[in-house]
């Protein structure tokens, strides 16, 4: 679908009211996401065995290692909407795995066995994945669990991105941005969003350490690209809209619109590293520009 997207893959996602994207992991990816509309709540259990159950809002943040199981499901009575980034831009569903697809193909022998269950217990489980299970509105009180005590990690799943101030604020715009110094857990991706007012120009700059995904949530850009020798493009985006940046090609980023826009960036990064030009230009010495440019 976007073939340059080697390093990140991306998955836009809505749930209806008593939806729930059922029991599943990756194994080939950790999971970022972003909400921007609506409530989700997620459970999420790590191999020592500890769970953790959350609620987001919209600019809030969760992000799950490669292979830890989890579901989604809306919450309340309106839609909900994210955006899932993934550190691997081969990921795939072939790499992913449920739980109904799992136990629906098991012999039910096998399954009862594991669970010390007699068989006509699984009487009526699906036989196909389900991918997408409905059922009643959960509660907003989370439920105990089905066995034993909820024992938290010691590390979260979740980051309220939005909830706090932008950590730079810039002529015409705004960033928020978490990664692994904030947000520990999220040890494979950084997450920004950034706003820019009409006009506004997020400057010219590289990334050394990493790839970016770019998601327009509202707004129109113009997304240049320069890859050397020669190589340069623009691109303008819209609501919707993915670019990608490999790692350490130029780029800039800039509102062409009439109106605010802002886009969601990840980076399949836990470390955030980029280098601006006008930076670059400013820590040589002037004999050095004067030569290079040829402007004594």
């Amino acid at each position: 679908q976007l073939p340059i997207s080697k390093g990140i893959a991306g998955v836009s996602m809505q749930l209806e009211p008593g939806v729930m994207r059922e029991l599943h992991w990756h194994a080939t990816a950790a999971e970022w996401a972003f909400v921007i509309r609506g409530r989700v709540r997620t459970t999420v259990i790590n191999p020592a065995g500890q769970t953790e159950t959350n609620d987001f809002d919209p600019g809030d943040v969760w992000y799950f290692p490669r292979g830890h199981p989890h579901m989604l499901e809306c919450l309340g009575n309106e839609p909900t909407h994210f955006i899932l980034i993934f550190d691997n831009g081969y990921f795939s569903e072939f790499g992913t795995f449920s739980i109904t697809d799992w136990i629906g193909h098991a012999p039910k022998p096998l399954v009862a066995k594991n669970f010390s269950l007699p068989e006509s217990s699984f009487d009526g489980f699906p036989r196909e994945e389900v991918y997408f299970a409905r059922g009643t509105i959960p509660p907003e009180k989370i439920p105990e669990n089905l066995q034993g005590p909820r024992v938290s990690p010691p590390e979260t799943h979740k980051f309220r991105m939005l909830a706090g101030a932008p950590h730079a604020v810039f002529k015409g715009g705004r960033e928020w941005r978490i990664d692994s110094t904030r947000f520990p857990i999220s040890t494979t991706v950084t997450g920004v969003i950034l706003d820019l007012e009409p006009g506004a120009l997020r400057e010219l700059h590289w990334h050394p350490n990493a790839d970016e995904w770019q998601y327009v949530i509202d707004g129109d850009l113009s997304v240049t690209m320069f890859g050397s020798h020669g190589r340069f493009r623009t691109e303008h985006l819209h609501p919707g809209d993915v670019g990608y940046i490999p790692q350490g090609y130029g780029h800039s980023i800039e509102n062409v619109g009439s109106k605010p826009s802002r886009i969601l960036i990840g980076f399949n990064t836990g470390i955030y590293e980029a280098i601006d030009l006008s930076a670059w230009i400013a820590g040589n010495p002037i004999d050095v520009l004067a030569t290079n440019f040829n402007k004594p």
